[in-house]
């Protein structure tokens, strides 16, 4: 569905540089860098899980000021949109809204029922590939909440690699992060979280294609549970 961009030699070598300098760097330095390199051409995507929460957190701390937005399926918990305004409302930071043109009820009309039932991929990509497509252009760079810890298809995440998805570089500044780091932080700091967390869930995605996990389980186990799928392919 969608074409590989290829970074230029001098940009793929830019990236492998900082990639390694900013290894052993904290996640402040790294949005710093972020911020220094690439703004007013550094956006930010978040669903709000406990990793972008807490990126958010230190945007606010740092005064970087930078376009967030969140891509809004319309299949998201009433417990995500409703955190976006505690976010928004502590941290004065803009997060918008940005979703397909097609409403939900248009979506499933055209598709005959809950699309994400029989294709969730198809799903994932009409709702969100699609919408992030039609936002990368305007940007050179975005900031993402991806941890080496968070499960198999992410433990090789650099610090600063190119999405070639979307043609932008992808930078993670928590990727040497552990759940329990984050943990820490969002109690250390008060940072506002999404209340599914209590309730059991670890990865938190569109209502539909979400269940909470038992201990046993990675982060990402309760993520289009059943099915061979582990990415909604944003990150893969």
């Amino acid at each position: 569905m969608t074409t590989k961009k290829i970074p230029t030699p001098d940009q793929a070598k830019f990236i492998e540089r900082w990639s390694v300098e900013l290894e052993g760097s904290s996640p402040e330095e790294i949005l710093r860098w972020a911020f220094d390199t690439y703004s007013p051409k550094l956006t930010m995507g978040t669903a709000l899980g406990n990793s972008g929460c807490v990126i958010l957190s230190m945007l606010a701390k740092l005064n970087l000021r930078i376009p967030i937005f969140n891509l809004d399926t319309g299949y998201q918990f009433s417990e995500t949109l409703e955190l976006i305004d505690r976010i928004n409302a502590k941290y004065r930071l803009g997060i918008v809204k940005r979703s397909s043109d097609i409403s939900v009820a248009e979506f499933e009309a055209v598709n005959g029922g809950a699309l994400y039932e029989i294709d969730s991929d198809r799903c994932c990509y009409e709702r969100k590939v699609k919408v992030l497509e039609s936002i990368a252009p305007d940007y050179d760079a975005w900031i993402s909440g991806l941890r080496r810890d968070q499960g198999s298809t992410r433990v090789n995440t650099p610090v600063v690699g190119w999405d070639s998805k979307f043609g932008l570089v992808k930078i993670a500044p928590l990727v040497n992060w552990t759940n329990k780091d984050v943990w820490k932080r969002i109690v250390d700091e008060s940072v506002p979280y999404n209340s599914l967390y209590d309730q059991g869930y670890t990865s938190i995605g569109c209502e539909p294609c979400t269940r909470p996990t038992t201990a046993n389980e990675d982060e990402r186990a309760g993520r289009w549970a059943g099915k061979q799928k582990t990415e909604c392919g944003l990150h893969g």
